[in-house]
């Protein structure tokens, strides 16, 4: 259930950039392009992502992602 939890929550901020790349593609955001790309592994069900790879991204990228929202929402 938490795998599955974690996923879904990837998804909706994989969804998220995908929509301000369509707004903004300059938008500030380092790995916006691998965010979406990950969304849409995940969304589409590929057998290809490791548990490895997605604690990966949560312990590494994801407190950088938070700070870049919050410097964006901030401005």
């Amino acid at each position: 259930m938490v795998q599955d939890a974690v996923e879904r929550n990837m998804i909706t901020i994989g969804e998220a950039i995908n929509n301000l790349l369509k707004h903004d593609p300059e938008i500030s955001i380092a790995n916006a392009r691998k965010i979406v790309d990950t969304r849409n592994r995940l969304t589409h069900g590929y057998d290809d992502i490791e548990n490895l790879q997605i604690w990966n991204i949560i312990i590494k990228h994801l407190p950088v992602l938070k700070l870049e929202i919050i410097e964006l929402l901030n401005e």
